[in-house]
C-alpha cells in the first residue's frame, strides 16, 4: 500500500549535498515527490510510495551525508495522493 511522508531535517544539512543524497536514495527506492532547502536552514522532503521503502528513506535522512550534521528529523505520515510522477530537487 502506498503512503506519503513529510520529512523535515534539521541541523547542518544545506551546502553538504543533502538534497542530492535524498534524491539519489528516492530514485533507488522508486519513490516520487520532491526535496528542497528551506529558508530556516532545514531540508524538507515529501515522498510517496511503498511504506517500507519510505521508512528506508527516513533512515537515510537520519544518517545524512558525510558532511552533514543531522540534529533532528520530523516525520508526518499521510495517505498518498498520487500527485507526483517522479522525484525531483526543488
Amino acid at each position: 500500500m502506498n503512503k506519503r511522508v513529510n520529512i523535515k531535517i534539521h541541523g547542518q544539512v544545506q551546502g553538504v549535498f543533502f538534497r542530492a543524497h535524498v534524491f539519489d536514495k528516492a530514485l533507488e527506492l522508486h519513490l516520487s515527490g520532491w526535496v528542497k532547502n528551506e529558508r530556516d536552514g532545514s531540508v524538507n522532503a515529501v515522498a510517496e510510495g511503498d511504506e517500507e521503502k519510505l521508512r528506508e528513506l527516513i533512515v537515510q535522512c537520519q544518517s545524512g551525508t558525510e558532511f552533514a550534521n543531522v540534529q533532528k528529523v520530523e516525520v508526518e505520515w499521510e495517505e498518498a495522493t498520487g500527485e507526483f510522477s517522479e522525484f525531483m530537487i526543488k
